[in-house]
């Protein structure tokens, strides 16, 4: 559930800075970079800080391996 959670709120995070670099500012396209660095970070890393804070807030991690 957790890598589901992370990947969703990655995707909308991409799309609305997208959006929002259309209709307001192409210095969005930072915010975009900066999620895209993020989720490159944690692929090498393997910590991602949102999954931390799912963690405490109590969502469990899925025991079955999607894709």
């Amino acid at each position: 559930m957790k890598n589901r959670i992370v990947r969703g709120v990655a995707g909308t995070f991409i799309l609305i800075s997208l959006a929002l670099a259309i209709y307001v500012n192409i210095n969005w396209l930072w915010f975009t970079a900066f999620v895209g660095a993020n989720l490159l970070q944690s692929s090498i890393t393997k910590w991602c800080l949102l999954e931390d804070i799912l963690k405490k807030f109590g969502v469990k991690e899925s025991k079955e391996n999607c894709c």
